[in-house]
């Protein structure tokens, strides 16, 4: 076996991973809006964040392969909890409140900020966040809020792009470099962009593959 069989091998393995965790079904724990009623920290979380009408639900539905799990608001400021939803005893799934609505008010945006930045500094399990970007306009102002927060707490957080079936693949692959090369200067942002269309559950299988790796430990 050359090592790149040997590569092919270990990524379809990993892949497998990512199907069989996410074989399971997905529920819905409970949402919270202070740090004492978060759920016990005895396993593995991971969380999503990201601008409203990012696709967040969209996402987290197609990633569960359950259509009605997450639910959308076209609300601004409706949801200011921090849902949980359990995979088997190994996995969290946190679902953190839509950002960047224009006319939020300011007391809203300071519980958000302020709920969020108390979940970040509180969670020792929390391996990784999730940053969605609507891959047609990349990272505004408010991702970068996030982001930097992120950093401050010393929150490991990785890139998602999604909806990338609104654009071409040269289009799509500009935007990725352009993110990575935005994020390089980040000390807590992981490398890798991964690149999502939850309509054609594009980058599906790549995602259930890096948060298996994350309960393995790897």
């Amino acid at each position: 076996m050359t090592a790149e069989d040997e590569q092919i091998r270990l990524e379809r393995a990993r892949i497998e991973r990512g199907r069989m965790l996410f074989a399971g079904r997905a529920e819905f724990l409970l949402g919270v809006v202070a740090l004492e009623h978060l759920p016990p920290a005895d396993r593995v979380e991971v969380s999503f964040a990201g601008r409203s009408n990012v696709g967040k639900s969209s996402l987290l539905n197609a990633l569960t392969n359950q259509k009605g799990l997450a639910r959308t608001s076209n609300t601004p400021g409706r949801t200011q909890e921090v849902n949980f939803f359990t995979l088997g005893d190994s996995l969290y799934l946190s679902d953190l409140p839509g950002y960047g609505y224009a006319k939020v008010s300011r007391s809203l945006v300071r519980d958000w900020t302020r709920l969020l930045k108390s979940y970040l500094q509180g969670r020792p399990n929390l391996r990784r966040a999730f940053v969605l970007v609507d891959s047609r306009h990349g990272i505004k102002d408010s991702d970068r809020d996030i982001m930097k927060m992120m950093d401050d707490c010393a929150v490991s957080y990785q890139i998602i792009l999604t909806k990338v079936d609104k654009l071409k693949k040269s289009e799509q692959e500009k935007m990725v470099e352009r993110t990575k090369a935005e994020i390089a200067k980040n000390v807590a942002a992981h490398p890798d962009i991964i690149v999502t269309s939850a309509v054609k559950n594009d980058g599906i299988a790549e995602l259930r593959a890096t948060i298996a790796d994350l309960v393995d430990g790897n």
